[in-house]
């Protein structure tokens, strides 16, 4: 497989992932597709591997460092509105006094 074919790949994950976080009304789906953005990111690192393994090496830990910390204020976040709100759709969510 060429280069060019992961990275097209890793675009159109990356893209049907930024698709769904628009149209999520739900958190549970929104953190699923910022996980699948992830994802396509660690996709197009690969090719990384075949020109410099070290570089891709650090790239591959500082995006599993990003998702983890990311993850963990997601659910820390679904946490908190879940036992606010009793659930988590996104369309009862309101900050500052404009409802979302």
């Amino acid at each position: 497989m060429n280069i060019s074919a992961i990275i097209l790949t890793s675009l159109a994950i990356i893209f049907i992932a930024y698709v769904e976080a628009i149209s999520a009304k739900n958190l549970v789906r929104l953190l699923i597709s910022l996980e699948l953005m992830f994802a396509g990111v660690l996709v197009a690192i690969l090719p990384l591997f075949s020109v410099d393994p070290a570089m891709a090496f650090i790239f591959v830990i500082l995006t599993l460092f990003v998702s983890c910390s990311e993850l963990l204020i997601l659910i820390t976040s679904i946490i908190l509105i879940g036992k606010q709100k009793r659930r988590t759709d996104v369309d009862t969510i309101s900050v500052g006094g404009d409802s979302l």
